[in-house]
């Protein structure tokens, strides 16, 4: 039967018997093992903390995994030129490390005086990379747009656009996907 930690032991220190509890014996030390397998449960790393791989081979900066998260978040849109009148956004993101994947929705239900590209913020402000990305114009037209990121305006924002043309019009839906780094 497993230890459940909260047993007692005598233990004699200086010549005197104490009472240790199997939670005593272990705090703070570390496991080591060739193998951990969970069969119930997550794993728990303290905050600060990651997985390190730095026993791989490699010249990288930075081997330790610290972060991963998945949300939801409402992106601010604008246009270019003009002003949306209606517009609602939805947008889900995976963060892992440093690479962030986003996906956005937006809605024009009034497009009002609004021209040029849609400009949609981002979860986490992009680094110093440009990034490119792909998404569709509604549903029922498909057409591609391109998706940037770039260091001429803020990195905190998404330029949606097509060639030669707008997607801003009323009744339009925009779907769009990016990869970049922070």
């Amino acid at each position: 039967t497993p230890l459940a930690g909260t047993e007692v032991l005598p233990i004699v220190q200086s010549g005197v018997t104490k009472q240790v509890s199997v939670a005593n014996l272990t705090a703070g030390r570390a496991i080591s093992a060739t193998q951990l397998t969970l069969t119930t449960g997550n794993l728990i790393v303290a905050s600060g903390q990651g997985i390190d791989f730095s026993a791989t081979a490699g010249t990288g900066t930075s081997e330790l995994l610290a972060d991963y998260e998945e949300g939801t978040y409402t992106p601010t849109v604008t246009a270019s030129s003009g002003t949306l009148t209606t517009v609602t956004a939805t947008g889900n993101y995976t963060k892992i490390g440093r690479q962030v994947t986003v996906n956005v929705e937006i809605t024009l239900t009034n497009a009002g005086t609004a021209s040029g590209a849609l400009l949609a913020t981002l979860p986490f402000t992009a680094g110093l990379f440009p990034s490119i990305g792909i998404g569709r114009e509604d549903q029922n037209t498909g057409t591609t747009l391109q998706l940037r990121i770039q260091s001429s305006i803020p990195s905190s924002v998404i330029i949606l656009t097509i060639t030669n043309t707008t997607i801003i019009a009323t009744g339009n839906v925009v779907f769009g996907t990016i990869t970049y780094f922070v």
